[in-house]
């Protein structure tokens, strides 16, 4: 009887996780009839009541978790699939009001001009910015604190990305974004700072000083919800719940898509004892942040409390429950007109903060009529245990004062919804995003570990030479051996937003500079080193700075190609050469490089020349010159008897050095199908002319001649007086 009995709650466990809500709801049910042990039966009421809940079944869902409790407390952990499935039900509302209406969740205020300098953790103005690998800035202390509330590695919340993002202390601010935002947006760098000492004093537990501190920051940014969030903990840390709450509804208000301002706003709701709204406000947390484990817990604790048998002779009501769920109208208004909350007669601490309360009536109707049957009935499941009638003074008495603060002073849009940017296009000077290396203005710009920013190509010169910043001197070898510079993006937007003209003239002369670059004709680089030839591997370690360039301009151009010469005391360089084509580079942490490359093209040298430290030539390109006829079956008759005759000194040479060379070079080609059909000639004559035992001036003679016949030929004399030598 247990084992079935172990089987079918498998099997119901099995179908909620499939989504089968109706047949787990069923077979919990089934598995209820004759469990007698108290504790195993609330446990089963509570799976089913899970399960009711996600099929869409509210009501009776509710009812299963009163009589659950009703058993004896719930724990919070009972309630993670209901909490859960409050706060998904949230989050599915606004999207839907958001896709039905066509709007976004920005975040920041549109118009204010804070798009562009916002820190996607806290939603607010960048303070003391740091930019991640991946190339998004964010408030330094903003990523301190998700690297310590998070038990899982810091991610980016642009992009997602985690792979790049090491220790987040090794990271520093950022010093020409931050200089930049300190002169622009001066005042609101102040209030930065107000905040970071008024934290300091927080900390120290000097509330009224920590206090002073926000209260003429709020003075200076008074569309900042951080200042007011943060104001409300300190309220609270004073029990002045009152305030506290003022502070955090204005929090609210500015930014309703930030989930702590709704955690505040919850803490300060519970120590008034409206608990109720509390609990609204953590889902409303939850459906922003579902990871937030503060509000995940508190709501849990909050939903155990309200679920509790009523034990005493408080006076009971029907709660108006559905509110937990009506997000949607409360952002709504929150976000169509932010700049109504705050009149400057209320920013201080020791006034009434204003905060517009809205036609509940109306929203409640609204939000009635979008919501489920079961969602708009759950107002008929509650029965609190606080007294009515003190609750429903205080929250009157407290409307009614806010709604007389917000008769008294309200303020003009324009002096609290002023364009953070409309003035950068005057302030902005080319100067402030110049790059210390080619004092030019930033192309392509990448920030360094240590804060500092340079354009990608000057970045990599200079670690070309030294592992190091250029500027502070920062060791920066794992940075080098990533190679994954990413183009820091606050960055590159200002300078394309405010400087357009500058930017297509530095464009303009970057592309320039690219053309000359890609020309396989004129000032190819030159690599200096050994003899190469077509269609045969040449693997090259590089480790000198001026090749480091060559090869990342080869490949930053596209073209992935550059020429091989020997070298010549008289020249420079020979003559002759081969194009060589960059198939795979793997680099090292000290700036060094093993490129994999094979040979394309021979050419001739027209004229040697050099650029930034190494090699380049204008170059013309050989091809063998066709026969026919006669001249073409004798060509072939060769051909044959100089491959076979190659073919027997390949076969004689030992096993182990055999093994050797076609690990290097690969096995010897075959005969091509066609003779004539490459301009190079066939593939098997270079491969030989690459393993055999010849030094680089006696092969130079072979890579110049256009002849296949006389290329032929030469290679049988070579591959006779290989066999004479032997015989000896």
């Amino acid at each position: 009887m247990g084992t079935e009995r172990e089987s079918m709650l498998q099997l119901a466990a099995e179908a909620f996780h499939s989504k089968n809500f109706d047949l787990a709801a069923d077979i919990y049910q089934c598995q209820l009839a004759g469990l007698g042990d108290p504790g195993s039966r609330q446990e089963l009421m509570v799976k089913r009541a899970d399960a009711l809940a996600f099929g869409g079944k509210f009501t009776e869902a509710f009812a299963v978790y009163r009589q659950a409790a009703e058993m004896d407390r719930l724990r919070p952990a009972h309630l993670a699939n209901f909490i859960e499935y409050l706060s998904s039900s949230i989050r599915r509302q606004e999207r839907a009001g958001a896709q039905s209406q066509g709007t976004g969740t920005g975040a920041a205020a549109p118009g204010t001009g804070r798009e562009d300098f916002s820190c996607r953790i806290c939603l607010s103005f960048l303070f003391e910015p740091v930019t991640l690998p991946c190339g998004h800035s964010f408030c330094k202390k903003c990523l301190e604190r998700e690297r310590k509330e998070r038990e899982r590695p810091v991610m980016c919340r642009e992009c997602s990305d985690s792979s790049r993002v090491a220790d987040v202390q090794s990271y520093r601010v950022n010093v020409v974004l931050s200089g930049l935002l300190a002169k622009c947006f001066p005042s609101l760098q102040q209030a930065g700072r107000l905040r970071r000492e008024g934290n300091a004093l927080y900390a120290e537990k000097r509330m009224e000083a920590a206090l002073e501190r926000y209260d003429r920051a709020v003075l200076i940014a008074p569309m900042d919800h951080i200042l007011f969030s943060n104001r409300s903990q300190i309220h609270s840390s004073l029990k002045h719940y009152d305030k506290a709450l003022r502070d955090a509804e204005v929090a609210c208000r500015l930014m309703p898509r930030w989930s702590k301002c709704h955690v505040r706003k919850a803490q300060a709701l519970v120590s008034l004892g409206r608990t109720e709204e509390a609990l609204r406000e953590y889902l409303l947390c939850l459906s922003i942040e579902p990871d937030c484990k503060l509000a995940k817990a508190e709501a849990q604790r909050l939903l155990s409390d309200l679920l509790a048998p009523v034990t005493d002779q408080v006076p009971e009501h029907i709660s108006d429950y559905s509110n937990i769920l009506s997000s949607r109208a409360h952002i709504k208004s929150s976000i169509s007109s932010p700049s109504q909350t705050l009149s400057p007669s209320l920013q201080s601490s020791g006034s009434s903060l204003a905060a517009t309360p809205a036609p509940e009536r109306s929203e409640k109707r609204e939000v009635r009529d979008q919501e489920k049957p079961e969602v708009r009935r759950l107002d008929q499941c509650f029965s609190l245990k606080r007294k009515r009638q003190n609750t429903e003074e205080e929250v009157k008495d407290g409307r009614h004062e806010r709604s007389d603060d917000h008769k008294r002073s309200k303020p003009e849009p324009s002096d609290l919804n002023g364009s953070l940017g409309s003035a950068l296009g005057d302030i902005l000077d080319p100067a402030d995003l110049e790059c210390s290396l080619c004092m030019r203005l930033f192309y392509e710009p990448v920030t360094t570990p240590c804060g500092h920013t340079f354009c990608l190509q000057c970045l990599e010169r200079c670690l070309d030479h030294n592992p190091k910043c250029p500027l502070c001197k920062e060791e920066l070898s794992e940075y080098l051996v990533q190679r994954q510079y990413s183009k820091t993006v606050l960055m590159e937007n200002l300078i394309s937003k405010y400087l357009p003209s500058e930017l297509m003239e530095r464009q303009k002369v970057h592309q320039e500079e690219m053309a000359e670059l890609s020309n396989l004709n004129k000032n190819v680089p030159i690599f200096v080193c050994t003899m190469a030839f077509p269609t045969v591997p040449c693997p090259l370690h590089i480790f000198e700075p001026c090749y480091r360039l060559m090869i990342r301009r080869c490949m930053e151009t596209g073209t992935n190609c550059f020429g091989m010469c020997l070298g010549d005391n008289l020249k420079g360089f020979a003559d002759y050469g081969c194009l060589l084509e960059i198939r795979d580079v793997k680099f090292f942490s000290d700036g060094r490089s093993v490129v994999d490359t094979i040979g394309r093209r021979r050419f001739k040298v027209v004229q040697h020349s050099e650029r930034d430290g190494y090699n380049t030539a204008d170059i013309e390109y050989l091809e063998d010159a066709k026969v026919e006829g006669v001249a073409e079956r004798e060509l072939q008759s060769l051909h044959d008897v100089v491959y076979d005759q190659a073919l027997v000194w390949v076969n004689s040479l030992k096993a182990e050095q055999k093994a050797r060379i076609e690990g290097h070079f690969g096995p010897m080609p075959a005969k091509d199908f066609e003779l004539q059909a490459s301009p190079n000639g066939p593939s098997w004559c270079w491969w030989l002319l690459a393993v055999l035992p010849l030094e680089g001036r006696a092969q130079l003679p072979f890579l110049a001649l256009t002849s296949l016949k006389d290329r032929l030929s030469g290679i049988r004399k070579v591959l006779l007086f290989m066999t004479q030598c032997r015989h000896r």
